[in-house]
């Protein structure tokens, strides 16, 4: 898609994004509510007509198609099944819409129930199955004609924690079996990390940054993003000088240490950087460390435990460290700790 605008009246919804979305890929739009990822997925879909801007598939474009002329089909949050229908039959619909053979149809569908792992529910009334298995059913209904896309707008919101966490794997399965495209809508960030092989954040009805979810987290480009994925640390430092493809910037400590940066800029002067809890770590005092404060919160979390430690500059510094099985981490409030950092975690940010 390529220069995509939406408006609704004066409201703009969907501000130039261009995007490329690889074929065979799990593809997300990530961002919080109204920031326009379900527009532009309903766009692609055919449910609205961009303002502006072409979209394109395997180089055709389809942007005046109607939804059922297009070769993508959409999971909803409800899933959209049919109460008076079985399993087979909810599953079988869209083929049965597209006029497919009797015998076509009952092959897929035995092909689709073992996909989803549903053998031998076909003839169930949907009504009988759990959340889960429903959702389930909504995703092999959608998967049974083979479109070239798949679209999914929130499809595990309503699912509770531990069911949401196995679906993302059953998802992320099923993409990679049939090699359908995927284009996933969430504002989950934990959701877009587990199952994505790219995401596109995006805020305000444009795209902040594409790239694989590592990139994502530990190389934000701006503040946003960073601020959006996770718990994060900023702090303002100098650039000290640029070597090769680092910085080497000065903390308001006066300790130095590197820091990478966005390809498409070239940082000096006053900047901000990003360095994530877990990539730091606290110690006893020393002047090795290049930060220092006093612990004023210990929030035990069973896994780990995230310290907050006042720097003396007065900002507030996260450490999540793991906890062993001896006990927590040691530290309490009122402890004058040092924080170690590892060579390759801070992230200069564009804006």
């Amino acid at each position: 898609m390529h220069g995509i605008k939406k408006w609704f009246g004066n409201f703009q919804a969907v501000d130039d994004v261009s995007l490329e979305i690889r074929p065979n890929e799990f593809f997300t739009l990530l961002g919080p509510s109204g920031c326009g990822k379900t527009t532009l997925l309903r766009m692609i879909a055919g449910f609205e007509l961009p303002s502006e801007g072409s979209i394109r598939l395997d180089g055709a474009e389809i942007a005046s198609l109607l939804p059922n002329q297009r070769p993508v089909n959409t999971v909803f949050q409800n899933y959209a099944l049919f109460p008076h229908l079985s399993v087979a039959e909810n599953i079988g619909f869209g083929l049965k819409m597209l006029g497919q053979p009797k015998a076509k149809i009952a092959a897929a569908v035995a092909e689709m129930l073992k996909l989803v792992h549903l053998e031998g529910r076909g003839n169930d009334p949907v009504t009988q199955l759990s959340g889960g298995q429903q959702q389930r059913v909504a995703l092999a209904r959608a998967l049974a004609p083979r479109p070239k896309v798949l679209l999914l707008d929130e499809p595990l919101s309503a699912l509770d924690l531990k069911l949401r966490k196995s679906m993302q794997i059953e998802l992320k399965r099923l993409q990679s079996e049939t090699g359908i495209t995927f284009v996933f809508v969430t504002h989950d960030q934990e959701e877009a990390l587990t199952m994505s092989d790219r995401i596109a954040v995006m805020s305000h009805g444009t795209v902040r940054q594409v790239g694989e979810p590592w990139e994502i987290y530990d190389r934000p480009a701006e503040r946003f993003v960073a601020d959006f994925i996770g718990d994060t640390n900023f702090l303002d430092v100098d650039v000290v000088a640029i070597e090769g493809e680092r910085a080497r910037v000065r903390l308001a400590s006066g300790a130095e240490i590197p820091a990478t940066f966005p390809a498409d800029i070239r940082p000096e002067g006053r900047v901000s950087i990003v360095i994530r809890p877990e990539h730091a770590r606290a110690v006893a005092p020393s002047p090795a460390a290049p930060l220092a404060g006093t612990v004023h919160d210990v929030v035990y979390l069973g896994t780990d435990t995230h310290l907050h430690v006042r720097l003396a500059d007065d900002k507030t510094f996260l450490v999540r460290q793991q906890n062993a099985r001896s006990g927590p981490c040691g530290f309490a409030v009122g402890d004058s700790v040092g924080i170690e950092l590892s060579d390759d975690v801070a992230q200069i940010l564009r804006d």
